[in-house]
């Protein structure tokens, strides 16, 4: 790629930050060139070029020149191709797909493209957009996520003897471990992560099979409990804090169930 190339390229927009008085820097995460942060000059005056298309999770046709690859690009235009009106119309969903785009900003690394982390995102906020807001579909996100990400949890196996995963067995997760530990391996404190074997199969499951079938999965209280444990969970300790975006739409559900 030639210095100051003039780009163009669909992009997800993760996150904005004020610069000066009109200047907004958007961090936005394309197809080809994955996660790009960049300087829109007057974007908070100008109601021509940017008319909200910098806000969270909407997809954008963005034109934009590099002069290398270390720097901030300099957004000139963007047109606007997914605003996802029908999602910013309900609070849960929209408190929804600011997780989905928190997660991809957390397990993107800067200008690493990863075609599949842009057509996951697109995938299910697209399924968002046409279905209520279900436990499954969350937690088949992380997972997907996780395995696209190069962090998928080790849940078919026993991360020390290597015994597969076993009906009427007893299971811990252990985040530090990445995986599993059988009863046999396992040396269980009180405040150690339990897991039943029908919780690890439901994950399984939704981490390969076909996206439009998760609609039809509803998951039995004690397994999402569990899954939503285990997930949230090993994702914290791989970033190392709370995702705030999901703190944030649990509490919204606490108080508006």
């Amino acid at each position: 790629m030639s210095a100051g190339e003039t780009l163009k390229a669909p992009g997800f927009v993760l996150r904005t930050y004020s610069y000066g008085e009109s200047d907004l820097i958007v961090s936005f995460y394309t197809r080809p060139y994955g996660k790009i942060r960049g300087i829109a000059k007057g974007a908070k005056r100008s109601k021509k070029r940017f008319a909200n298309v910098f806000e969270p999770f909407s997809l954008a046709d963005m034109i934009f020149l590099r002069k290398n690859r270390d720097g901030l690009v300099f957004i000139e235009s963007c047109d606007m191709i997914d605003h996802f009106d029908g999602i910013r119309e309900d609070l849960e969903k929209t408190l929804t797909a600011s997780y989905f785009i928190d997660l991809l900003d957390h397990f993107s690394p800067e200008g690493k493209s990863n075609e599949s982390l842009f057509f996951l995102v697109a995938d299910f906020l697209s399924m968002l957009k046409r279905e209520k807001v279900t436990e499954a579909m969350i937690r088949f996100y992380e997972m997907r996520l996780l395995k696209i990400a190069g962090f998928l949890p080790s849940l078919e196996t026993c991360v020390r003897c290597k015994a597969p995963l076993t009906n009427g067995n007893a299971y811990y997760f252990y985040p530090k471990e990445g995986g599993i530990l059988c009863s046999a391996c396992a040396s269980p404190q009180r405040y150690d992560l339990s897991v039943s074997p029908g919780t690890l199969r439901t994950l399984l499951l939704g981490r390969d099979m076909e996206i439009d079938r998760i609609k039809q999965v509803c998951l039995a209280d004690g397994i999402a409990a569990e899954s939503r444990n285990l997930l949230c969970g090993f994702i914290s300790h791989i970033i190392g804090k709370e995702v705030k975006s999901l703190k944030v739409m649990e509490q919204v559900r606490r108080f508006c169930p």
